[in-house]
């Protein structure tokens, strides 16, 4: 079983690939879209096309373009879109998000829990303003820590202290690099704890279902696994924070 294919499984009952509630991203998205009856929209890193389906919803002048890696989540992604009536309104890119050029800009660019896609928070800032039409908004997703990072905290993030810095300091880097936060969300430990439980829980119960499947036992050992590094090594201490930005 490919990373992918348990990225899918795990994101079964949280297609938001991120610690947000549905009440933050309706939020998010609302900030992100006011004042605009129409316009482009464009997520790197869309797998199922979750954000820009729901941008989509009730917004006849949007229109929106998805860029990811995986070829079956866009598949998963065309096919709601044609349930809900909007597949002619959106494109989706099998693509790595790095690569993705355009010929018009955006009014919206998002990447939230993605920024992994560019190595890092500025150079994703660095691919968006590319892409981002004058006075346009860029909705990014990122970690930060919440306190100092214990060993097991990094072990199980597979990370390096270095990799997030703490929300102040997150935020300094963002404003140097021209950007101005308009809006943000701090996820809750709340949607930090629905999100992982539901991550490793939904795995899990993919496993106990398809017991006779060949990917069975590596769903099982990565719910496993994903569960005890995130309890024994991260809650607390990583957080993530949902910037709106314009440029400077």
């Amino acid at each position: 079983m490919d990373r992918q294919q348990l990225s899918r499984l795990a994101h079964a009952h949280h297609p938001i690939a991120a610690p947000l509630a549905d009440g933050s991203v309706a939020r998010l998205l609302d900030r992100a879209l006011a004042g605009q009856e129409s316009g482009r929209a464009l997520d790197l890193g869309c797998g199922e096309g979750t954000w820009l389906l729901r941008a989509l919803a009730g917004r006849p002048g949007w229109r929106a373009v998805g860029v990811d890696l995986d070829a079956e989540a866009l598949t998963r992604a065309r096919e709601t879109a044609t349930a809900l009536g909007v597949v002619r309104r959106i494109g989706l890119h099998h693509l790595d998000a790095r690569e993705f050029t355009a010929k018009e800009p955006f009014d919206l660019v998002l990447c939230v829990g993605a920024t992994h896609a560019f190595d890092g928070l500025l150079p994703t800032l660095a691919a968006a303003r590319e892409l981002l039409a004058p006075g346009g908004r860029l909705l990014v997703g990122e970690g930060f820590w919440e306190r100092e990072p214990s060993q097991a905290a990094l072990d199980g993030l597979g990370a390096v202290r270095e990799d997030f810095a703490d929300l102040a300091t997150t935020t300094d880097r963002v404003l140097a690099d021209g950007w101005t936060p308009v809006y943000g969300h701090v996820s809750t430990a709340r949607e930090w704890d629905d999100y992982e439980f539901s991550w490793a829980g939904s795995l899990a119960e993919w496993a106990l279902d398809h017991p006779d499947d060949p990917g069975a036992v590596a769903a099982r050992e990565a719910a496993d696994r994903h569960r005890a590094e995130w309890l024994h090594g991260y809650r607390g201490m990583l957080g993530f924070v949902t910037y709106l930005l314009r440029r400077d």
